[in-house]
């Protein structure tokens, strides 16, 4: 496989840091780190060594002044004498480049402050590329790398803090580990300060929803890992890798070392053998078909697209539940014009004759579970159940546990062997005929969703149908990534949109876990943000208010994103599910909003935006008003600036 290069070198939006001109100023964990050591030092009295164990007495030592005054932003920093001339930290940005690995995506923390540091200065000119991306917390960086994962089918970076930065993003790898989103965990290690940030073996707390970790012990291996978390994270199964990097390593001085070439992931595909037998079948069948599910990167896509052409087979598509499925408005996606298909052969997807299927992410359980924790979605059972429901339960054939993405072109290349000129005649008149019988059932099904979204269409709240429909017309000709879960708004989506690119629906939250949403929007925006693309974030108002601080970041990296809200005022599902069961027990329903509603007071979210720098409108609960706010924020989008509408909506 070649590796994955991006389009094109991003644009460098940072803003002047203002915190630099007030040397004074602690941050959170600056200070909390000066405010510990600084107590350790007062209590280390006569009277506290008496009650002090002997062995902590013995290895206890106090914290110099100089070190207490760097701690809380006191020490002046030298201006001629350089300590390090060549830090390690630079060298594992030099890593991070040569993979083309875009972002580092982190809420501050000193036990990495020499990466960032090296993100912010190394080369001449300062290093652009990766650029670090301002979090405010770290479940939105880690939620910003999967939303950009999805999209771009590769890894961004996401840096974190010790024992209580892994805690903080604890819930967004494991939802990221449960999509199979590839990306690389960075994990701070100081173990000269606060001890309650540190451990011996920080990777063990995630190590059960993670693919692949390291902590290495030099400066040589700390670049090794750094590559080799690159290829574990993109070589099926796809998931989450983590390398935990001391302080020390980030500090030393590098002198004469040479960075190791990288050395891309390489993912087999079918043997030949196996891909001339499917090739043949495929070109003996009279009416094949091809099963499309979830492919890896966009290349897979484009690979499918080829073969689907080459033999004229009609296909299925997952485009309209998640990412890199076949482009659903092709004039080969659909049931084709006759639905009795004599070979079908299953990318990603299940097939009753033949199906290519990569091991998934859960299949590593049973190995990386060393507590025994038995997470449900990823024990045995859980994980057939969750396979079954990703493929729609079709009945299944054979299965080759293999990529599909890297088999395609080894099947292309048998099909060219065994193709004729007569199978080549056939095959363009197959395709003609699927054609018009796919498109006929494309606007048969759009003229039945279009009838029934009109259920509701001038109610107040508005209807989630409508925010779905008046968006359509405004970016059916722009380049677009609806990059939030739609299954609490009702999926509109699916039968109102057309989804022919990799992106266009990014799909929902792995472990369907709330606080995802914007985080990943924000991170597809990062993707889009130099690429000419535009981001739709159709907003939840219960999980916004876990990571609020994740506007700040669209606003302050100028990210491409309407956010447009569905704010129903409720956790309604769980508002649904008491109401529900306080009827089953006879108790009436006029209760359930205890503990499920958002009321007393309402949140106002444009003003929530506003005062995180975002333009923003509304709330809006006439319909009628909808469409012009939905116009000026795909115009400020557009523009590259985020925006906000806040929507008094339907329920569902």
């Amino acid at each position: 496989m070649k590796s994955s290069k991006p389009a094109g070198t991003p644009v460098s939006n940072e803003k002047p840091n203002t915190d630099q001109d007030h040397t004074a100023r602690v941050n959170r964990r600056g200070f909390l780190k000066g405010a510990a050591t600084g107590a350790a030092a007062l209590a280390v009295t006569p009277a506290a060594e008496a009650q002090t164990p002997s062995a902590f007495a013995a290895s206890y030592t106090a914290p110099s002044y100089q070190q207490m005054q760097r701690d809380t932003g006191l020490l002046t920093p030298p201006t001629e004498q350089r300590a390090v001339v060549r830090p390690g930290s630079d060298l594992m940005v030099q890593v991070l480049k040569d993979m083309g690995v875009e972002f580092v995506a982190s809420n501050n923390g000193s036990s990495f402050e020499g990466i960032q540091e090296s993100i912010a200065n190394y080369g001449n000119p300062p290093n652009v590329m990766p650029e670090f991306i301002t979090c405010l917390h770290e479940e939105t960086s880690v939620d910003m790398a999967n939303g950009y994962g999805k999209a771009q089918g590769r890894p961004m970076a996401a840096m974190l803090h010790g024992t209580i930065g892994i805690q903080h993003a604890s819930m967004a790898i494991y939802q990221a580990f449960y999509s199979g989103t590839p990306m690389i965990l960075i994990v701070g290690r100081d173990d000269g300060f606060i001890q309650a940030h540190t451990a011996n073996d920080m990777a063990a707390m995630i190590r059960s929803y993670t693919k692949w970790d390291a902590q290495p012990t030099t400066l040589e291996e700390c670049l090794v890992a750094l590559q080799e978390a690159y290829r574990q994270a993109v070589t099926p199964p796809t998931g989450p890798t983590v390398v935990v990097i001391d302080m020390e390593l980030q500090k030393e001085e590098a002198r004469d070392m040479v960075v190791p070439p990288f050395r891309p992931a390489v993912i087999e595909g079918v043997d030949v053998s196996t891909a001339r037998t499917i090739a043949q079948a495929l070109l003996d069948a009279d009416n094949p078909r091809l099963e499309v599910g979830a492919l890896r990167t966009p290349e897979g896509v484009r690979a499918a697209v080829e073969l689907a052409e080459m033999t004229g087979a009609c296909t299925s598509t997952a485009a309209t539940r998640g990412p890199m499925s076949f482009p659903q408005k092709h004039p080969l996606c659909g049931p084709g014009a006759n639905t009795a298909y004599d070979y079908v052969l299953g990318l990603e997807a299940n097939s009753p004759n033949l199906s290519l299927q990569r091991v998934t992410v859960t299949s590593l359980t049973e190995s990386r579970d060393g507590m025994g924790v038995g997470f449900g979605g990823l024990r045995i059972e859980g994980a057939r159940q969750r396979e079954g429901q990703n493929n729609n339960n079709r009945p299944a054939g054979t299965l080759l546990e293999i990529d599909a993405e890297a088999s395609i072109p080894v099947i292309m290349g048998e099909v060219s062997r065994l193709m004729t000129n007569e199978k080549r005649r056939q095959i363009e008149d197959r395709k003609a005929r699927h054609a018009a019988a796919n498109q006929e059932a494309f606007m048969t099904a759009l003229r039945a969703a279009v009838e029934d979204k009109k259920k509701g269409w001038d109610l107040s709240p508005v209807s989630t149908a409508r925010i779905y429909a008046e968006l359509w017309p405004l970016i059916m000709n722009e380049d677009w990534c609806l990059a939030s879960p739609s299954s609490f708004s009702s999926s509109h989506h699916m039968g109102l949109w057309q989804h022919d690119k990799p992106y266009s629906y990014l799909g929902g939250q792995g472990a369907g876990g709330m606080g995802y949403g914007l985080g990943a929007c924000a991170g597809a925006a990062l993707a889009a943000r130099s690429r000419g693309r535009i981001v739709i974030n159709v907003q939840t108002d219960g999980d916004l208010n876990y990571t609020p601080g994740a506007l700040w970041s669209a606003v302050h990296h100028e990210l491409p994103m309407l956010t447009v809200m569905h704010n129903n005022r409720a956790w309604h599902q769980e508002l649904m599910f008491i109401q529900y069961l306080a009827g089953v027990r006879g108790r009436g329903t006029d209760r359930g909003h205890i503990g499920t509603s958002l009321r007393d007071p309402f949140i106002d979210y444009a003003k929530l935006a506003e005062g995180y720098g975002m333009k923003s409108e509304g709330p809006i609960d006439d319909p009628t008003q909808l469409a012009a706010a939905l116009q000026r924020g795909v115009e400020t989008v557009k523009n590259g600036e985020p925006y906000l509408i806040d929507v008094l909506t339907q329920p569902r």
